[in-house]
Parts: C-alpha cells; sequence; structure tokens
C-alpha cells in the first residue's frame, strides 16, 4: 500500500510541479538559473533534468546535451517539453547514482535543485567524478542545511514531513560539504535565499567545483 501511494504521490507532485515552482522561478530563481548555466560549455550533462526548467536557458557554448530524469512522470513532460523546444538533447531515464555515460565523457555537469532528492548523494557525487572529463566543471544550484542553528534545528525537526510532502527532498543536507567530499575542488560558491519559500529550504547556494587534472 505504502509503495502504491508513493507512486500516486509522485505522479501527483510531477504534475503540479512547474505550476508550485511559477512563483519562486519569476522572483528571481530563472534568473539564478541562467546566471548559473551562463558558465556551461562544451559537453553537458544535467542530473535530474526535472521538466525542463532550465532547457531554454542554455548558452550557445554548449556542444551537445543530455539529460538525465529517473522520475518516469517527470521525463514524460520533459520529453514533451524538449519536443516544442529550439535546443536539441537526448533524455535518459536513469538515477543518479548509476549513469549509463562513459568515463570522462563530459565537459560539464549540471545539477539544480538535485542534491537534496537523490537517495545516495555521495554516491551520485561519485558518478559525476567518474564520467567529467579532466578539469571538467559542476555547476550546482542547492539549497542546503542553514548556517543558522536555530534554523537548522527546525531543518532536522522537520526533515521527514517535508520528505514526504517534497516528493524525497532532504532540507538539512550538507551539500557543499558532500561535494568538497567528493575530491571536486570548489572554485566559486555564492550564498543566497530561495525565493517565494519555506523557511527551511531558503538556504541556498550556487557555484562551480572543478575535477582536478
Amino acid at each position: 500500500m505504502g509503495r502504491l501511494y508513493d507512486a500516486t504521490w509522485g505522479r501527483a507532485f510531477s504534475a503540479f510541479y512547474d505550476r508550485a515552482f511559477a512563483a519562486t522561478e519569476e522572483a528571481g530563481l530563472r534568473r539564478m538559473r541562467r546566471g548559473l548555466l551562463a558558465g556551461a560549455r562544451g559537453r553537458v550533462l544535467e542530473l535530474g533534468a526535472g521538466t525542463g526548467a532550465n532547457l531554454e536557458l542554455y548558452p550557445p557554448a554548449v556542444e551537445r546535451l543530455t539529460l538525465v530524469e529517473p522520475d518516469p512522470h517527470m521525463s514524460r513532460q520533459l520529453r514533451a517539453k524538449l519536443a516544442e523546444a529550439s535546443r536539441e538533447a537526448e533524455v535518459i531515464e536513469a538515477p543518479g547514482e548509476r549513469l549509463p555515460c562513459g568515463d570522462a565523457s563530459f565537459d560539464t555537469v549540471v545539477v539544480t535543485l538535485v542534491l537534496c532528492t537523490v537517495p545516495d548523494p555521495a554516491a551520485a557525487l561519485a558518478e559525476i567524478t567518474r564520467v567529467l572529463a579532466p578539469g571538467g566543471q559542476l555547476l550546482f544550484l542547492e539549497h542546503v542545511r542553514a548556517e543558522d542553528a536555530g534554523l537548522a534545528r527546525w531543518q532536522d525537526r522537520l526533515e521527514k514531513p517535508w520528505r514526504f510532502l517534497g516528493d524525497g527532498c532532504h532540507c538539512n543536507r550538507d551539500t557543499v560539504a558532500a561535494i568538497a567530499a567528493s575530491g571536486l575542488r570548489i572554485d566559486q560558491l555564492e550564498r543566497e535565499r530561495l525565493p517565494k519559500a519555506p523557511a527551511i529550504v531558503k538556504p541556498l547556494v550556487s557555484g562551480s567545483a572543478t575535477l582536478p587534472t
């Protein structure tokens, strides 16, 4: 019964995802996405592409775009959006912890509001480092564990109910530490706030990390 309920909620969550985030996108999130993706170059892999919020924001420096999305309901919407888009891309339905991609096959990997949700972020980051070419970059935009101790305690208290409502989203993950522990070198890091969002998911980071040569 639990698995059926989860599947039903996942289908509903994907159906209203774009509408639920519309105000947040308009209030600044889309601007943040565009600024981050301006640095994408070469062969690009987007992990957890969702319904395609980043699709039209990639710059001309992108030579080839591959979109990975594990959720079948999200990937269905992603393919529909791609069919009407001006950009070409390949869609792969696979988990971030097991990417069906060759070693050192991408120059840029992109994650936006993704590492909060993957079941095993350390395994996903290990896959990211595997598929990145030496000197390749990870571009990230993620909500994270708060630096403020009081807010962090609330994130811990509300993590379980939020994870249900957010279809697997963990509001208290220290994603910056996880990226640093993966072997990637963090080159740029900016702390921002997710607009029009509950307090427990407002702390936001954006930046880039490089795979050492």
